[in-house]
């Protein structure tokens, strides 16, 4: 089994069989991954809602579409940032460190590129450094044990991901796409009909 502190930043993409329709070919990132539970958002859930409804002034820091994603189904009425932002685990380019020294004031590194970006922050000091951001309402959660017992029933699949899984332009076909690119017969899951009784 995998270890618990490893699937921070990998990828759950759902099992075609998982019958909870609130994750229903989905793409979930994971941000936080530990003996306490795991907390992620749903890459593939656009929201009618744009950006500039509910946070103007991240606007015209979003790429296309620029609109709020449905991060999963807790907590709908918060908003989490995630943004991809190159550099090594060092100093992000453009920011301020924190009085006292610790992690740049606006951002906290998740895995590679992939950051979690503070909301209540000023847009303007990590603009020059952001390669994309999204806006996520809500987010994915699971109590202790609760992700490693759907693993083992077959829910979901673990994948690594890609900064560019955050910021597809095409966020609808996110889950046939990861799994085509997989070197394993996950490849072949792409394929699964939207409705088997048509198959």
């Amino acid at each position: 089994m995998t270890e618990v502190s490893s699937l921070t930043g990998r990828l759950l993409v759902a099992a075609p069989a998982l019958a909870d329709p609130n994750f229903d070919r989905a793409v979930v990132l994971l941000l936080d991954h530990d003996e306490e539970g795991s907390l992620g958002v749903v890459l593939n859930r656009p929201t009618p809602v744009g950006v500039g409804d509910i946070l103007a002034s991240w606007a015209g820091l979003t790429g296309e579409p620029d609109v709020v994603f449905q991060g999963g189904p807790v907590s709908l009425d918060s908003a989490l940032g995630v943004a991809v932002i190159p550099g090594d685990e060092g100093a992000l380019p453009g920011s301020r460190p924190r009085s006292g020294g610790g992690a740049p004031i606006g951002w906290r590194r998740v895995h590679g590129a992939i950051c979690l970006v503070d909301l209540d922050a000023p847009p303007e000091l990590l603009a020059a450094a952001l390669g994309s951001l999204r806006i996520f309402a809500g987010y994915a959660g699971w109590g202790p044990g609760q992700l490693e017992t759907e693993l083992t029933d077959g829910a979901w699949f673990v994948v690594e991901s890609e900064p560019g899984d955050v910021s597809s332009p095409r966020p609808e076909n996110l889950w046939r796409s990861v799994l085509r690119r997989q070197r394993s017969e996950l490849a072949m899951i792409a394929t699964y009909p939207d409705d088997p009784s048509l198959n």
